[in-house]
């Protein structure tokens, strides 16, 4: 029987077991800012579509 753990890595460390490179980190922090932004434009978007069609009817 194997004693490997197939659990996920530890929080701040990778896969390797090293904790990640700063790229990687702002790899993924760009990644959540770009996420949020497409997400509140999109809810802008659908706000401001729904008060001028709420305008008309």
């Amino acid at each position: 029987m194997s004693t490997r753990s197939l659990s996920a890595p530890v929080r701040g460390h990778s896969i390797a077991g090293r904790p990640p490179r700063v790229r990687d980190q702002a790899r993924d922090a760009v990644t959540v800012m770009a996420f949020s932004a497409a997400a509140s434009g999109t809810l802008a978007a659908a706000l401001v579509l729904l008060s001028h069609l709420g305008r008309q009817g």
